[in-house]
């Protein structure tokens, strides 16, 4: 298969009418301008019903260490993982580490499912981002923001049809704080509607596993311009490096 370069068409503003010219249109009103003058000439270009379309890949080093990129939700995470996988291959944890970079997490939440079936650990931890608030349009949401530690998810839920949420079992919560207490590292804390991550349904995997979800802060997601903090990320993976460097090998989810 290969790339065919489009763009997303627009009214010309000097044509938009007035009732139009600030509305952002609804997304089967847009169309993607790949330069065929017909079906068939899109046809014979490899373009058919079904092909997917995404943001072309963009990476721009901003000042303070930070990035604005395509796709920084989840690809951070996963290279937070790739960083994880080095540093614990020469570590020796006491416990047994799977880590797991799954995908259909922004289709249906449950791609991490599969592996949690496999392997039914005895807890698991989610690294997603959290949206940053700490812009002059977000004022007053929330207080997560840029290059101030990674975030730890008391409570979210999606608000919205069948998918649900996750409030963290405590004896992870207390982990993760117990790690970042004793590294020094501020850690920001965020409970939130309309955030959720595949934690959300691995929690109901075979007897239940204990979850908690750690994040690194970024702005304008789910854009062609996500943007984030690579200290942020840096001190993500080692607090993620901490808490599974030093995870109990006994642990369970018993409240008793």
């Amino acid at each position: 298969s290969q790339i065919i370069s489009g763009v997303i068409g627009t009214i010309s503003h000097h044509l938009t009418p007035d009732d139009k010219k600030y509305v952002v249109p609804k997304i089967e009103e847009m169309y993607v301008d790949i330069g065929a003058k017909s079906k068939t000439d899109a046809l014979a270009l490899g373009v058919e019903v079904g092909s997917p379309a995404f943001y072309e890949p963009k990476f721009t080093k901003l000042a303070n260490n930070r990035i604005a990129a395509t796709s920084v939700d989840d690809r951070a995470g996963c290279a937070v993982l790739v960083k994880l996988a080095e540093r614990l291959s020469t570590s020796k944890p006491a416990a047994n580490i799977y880590l797991v970079g799954s995908v259909q997490e922004e289709f249906n939440l449950r791609g991490a499912m599969v592996a949690a079936q496999q392997i039914k650990p005895n807890a698991a931890i989610s690294l997603d981002l959290a949206v940053s608030t700490d812009t002059p349009d977000m004022k007053g949401v929330n207080e997560l923001a840029l290059d101030k530690g990674p975030i730890i998810g008391l409570y979210t839920f999606h608000g919205r049809g069948t998918l649900n949420g996750l409030i963290p079992h405590p004896k992870m919560v207390k982990i993760v704080e117990d790690s970042a207490t004793k590294l020094k590292m501020n850690l920001q804390r965020h409970a939130s509607v309309g955030m959720l991550t595949d934690a959300s349904y691995v929690q109901f995997v075979d007897n239940g596993i204990p979850c908690v979800d750690l994040a690194w802060p970024t702005r304008y997601t789910h854009s062609g311009i996500e943007t984030c903090s690579l200290n942020d990320l840096e001190n993500l993976e080692e607090l993620a490096f901490n808490v599974l460097k030093d995870f109990p090998l006994n642990f369970t989810g018993s409240r008793i």
